[in-house]
Parts: structure tokens; C-alpha cells; sequence
């Protein structure tokens, strides 16, 4: 256990990350992320609101849909990547637990200005994402919902176990599943169960050292690594999520970056040994100093170490040839195509 974000936090079960991360790729993992932020958001004016807080157009969220998301400031830098709900009576915007404080503080700032209502439910309402290949059929064992009919992106509303839950068929880690919104009280009980009712399926619980490495293969973003205040989307290789023919906060900037170019890009890359790149580790380009490493970490589906870090964009090209100083010393290592991992849903 480790304080993470004001929580204490699981870095891994009995099984420990290398398995934790096969049995969510190869069967399915839980994970309990009660520690992420939610708000709800409603009014006559909730679209126009989030359309002008986040980059990408929520207008083409239909009722009971969902979509990754991102928030900036008016320099382009990233307040935090989202994920948003549209749901039947009110929106629900999930962010992360690091970022909680700031990022409620910020979206009342600009909620002033719009007729809408704006509240923190983090602490009344749970979460848990179940992921993997076997996800769906474990879950199907506790409730009547038909969730063959749920799309990815979907959501629907039901019963689990006997508890009234939102079930999203969304999740970070590059496998199919879901992720259940229900009351605190029923926290303890839907976890026990769950794992119950999974462990004929190969059903792990998930720590966060094999979060970090199931939601990495795939070139999924983490505040704090990937982006951050100082890091803007089309830097992040996060364009797609960008849509620039609507008004929202810090699209001049990101504009005239998206005209002038981009100096600095993301990156991954892969050790040609078997040295462990870590976070803040030096980048090296023909003997000079060109960037960070944002992410480094062991890759269990690929069995390989790995990192992204941010260089300038005339090396991003993958095949190019970089050095990672490790413990002073420089490791080979070569720039890669993103993803490591294509995300079983996409095949």
C-alpha cells in the first residue's frame, strides 16, 4: 500500500503486477478506483458549459454515450483528461483524484457564466472497472441487463447484484469491460462478489503497478507523465480529441500551434537491453540532451523495456536511435511506433 492522491493505495495483490497485467489481457482484472473524482453537471445550459470547458465536441454524446475528453487553459496546456457520461438527467464528468480539488475549483470558475448546476458527488458515489476478455461474461452472471446490446462508449442503468448501478462499457487498459457507478455502501459486497463470481474466469484484483503498465502498452495518457499544464494535446499526440470547429478555452492557442507546427512530440521507445528506463531519466541524441523520459516501465505483453518521453520533432520518427542515461550510464535504445499494444476492442 502507497499514498496515492491522498488515498492509500494497492501497488499489487497476491498474484503481483506481471500476472495482475496477463490476467486482465488474457481473462479479466478488477480494480477498485473509487479514488477518481466525479461531478455531475445539469441545467438547460450543460452542453453549451462543456462544450466550451472541454476540447472535444460533446454534441455528438447521445443519451446513455460517453467519450474520452480533454480540459486546457488559454495557453493550450492540459487541465486534465476526462471522461464525460451523458446520461439520461445529468451529465457525469470523471477526472483524476490528483487533480480533484483543482479541477472543481476550475470548472466552477467557468460555470459562473452558464446556467447549470454543478456538484461533487466523489464520495457518494463508487466505482470499480472490471476489464478484460472475460469481463462481460462475469458480469452477466449478476445481472438481467442483456449487456450484448451495451456498445462500447454505451451506458446503462440496472440492477448488479441487487444494487442499483450505472454500467459503463468503458475502461483504461486496451481490453473490453465496463466500469460500475453505484452507492458507497455497497462497496465491500460488490467487490467480494465479484471476485467470487470471477474466479472461475481467472479474475484478478488489480494493483496499480500493473494499472500503469495495462494502460501504457496501448499509449493511454497519465496526468503527470504524458500530459500536464506545460503539455498540450497535439504535443501528447492527442489531436484526435481536439475538435477546432467549436469556441472552447484555449483553442487560439492550440490553433496557432497546430499552423506553426510542433517542436516537441511524444515518443515511445524500447531499450535494446534489459536496463529499466524511470520517469525523469535523461534522453541523449547523438551526444546532446534532447528530452525526459515521461514514462519508463516493463511491458509484460511484449516482455520488454519500454518508456515515452518528449524529444524534439525532427527525432520522433520511429527507427531513430536514442540513449537513456541509466545509473550514468547510457543505454541504447530506438524509437518505436505507438501503440505497443492495439486495444483488443479495435481488432
Amino acid at each position: 500500500m502507497v499514498p496515492f492522491a491522498g488515498w492509500e493505495m494497492p501497488v499489487r495483490y497476491k498474484a503481483g503486477p506481471k500476472k495482475e497485467h496477463h490476467a486482465t489481457r488474457n481473462n479479466a482484472g478488477l480494480f477498485d478506483i473509487h479514488h477518481m473524482a466525479k461531478f455531475t453537471v445539469s441545467g438547460i445550459y450543460t452542453k453549451a458549459y462543456l462544450n466550451y470547458i472541454t476540447t472535444r465536441d460533446v454534441s455528438s454524446l447521445k443519451i446513455n454515450e460517453a467519450h474520452y475528453n480533454l480540459m486546457c487553459y488559454e495557453d493550450g496546456g492540459i487541465v486534465d483528461d476526462i471522461f464525460i457520461y451523458r446520461l439520461p438527467d445529468y451529465w457525469l464528468v470523471v477526472t483524476n483524484a490528483s487533480n480533484h480539488k483543482k479541477d472543481f475549483v476550475w470548472m466552477q470558475a467557468h460555470a459562473a457564466t452558464y446556467d447549470v448546476i454543478l456538484k461533487d458527488v466523489s464520495n457518494e458515489t463508487y466505482l470499480l472497472a472490471l476489464q478484460g476478455p472475460k469481463a462481460i461474461a462475469i458480469l452477466q452472471n449478476l445481472t438481467d441487463i442483456s449487456l450484448s446490446n451495451l456498445p462500447r462508449f454505451g451506458t446503462m442503468e440496472g440492477s448488479v447484484n441487487g444494487v442499483q448501478t450505472i454500467i459503463s462499457r468503458t475502461g483504461y487498459t486496451g481490453e473490453d469491460g465496463v466500469e460500475l457507478f453505484f452507492s458507497p455502501e455497497h462497496a465491500l459486497t460488490m467487490w467480494k462478489t465479484l471476485l467470487q463470481t470471477g474466479e472461475p474466469y481467472g479474475l484478478e484484483p488489480i494493483g496499480l503497478a500493473a494499472r500503469d503498465s495495462l494502460r501504457f502498452e496501448p499509449a493511454f495518457s497519465l496526468y503527470g507523465h504524458e500530459i500536464g499544464p506545460d503539455i498540450t494535446p497535439l504535443e501528447a499526440r492527442l489531436g484526435w480529441a481536439v475538435n477546432f470547429n467549436k469556441n472552447f478555452i484555449g483553442k487560439n492557442a492550440l490553433l496557432k500551434q497546430k499552423v506553426e507546427g510542433i517542436t516537441s512530440k511524444l515518443i515511445a521507445f524500447e531499450m535494446q537491453s534489459r536496463s529499466m528506463p524511470r520517469k525523469g531519466y535523461d534522453v541523449m541524441y547523438e551526444g546532446l540532451f534532447v528530452g525526459l523520459v515521461v514514462t519508463g516501465l516493463y511491458a509484460p505483453t511484449i516482455n520488454k523495456m519500454v518508456g515515452h518521453a518528449f524529444v524534439p520533432s525532427y527525432i520522433s520518427k520511429p527507427g531513430t536511435a536514442l540513449q537513456i542515461i541509466i545509473r550514468n550510464q547510457e543505454k541504447d535504445a530506438v524509437v518505436v511506433r505507438r501503440p505497443l499494444y492495439k486495444p483488443a476492442y479495435r481488432i
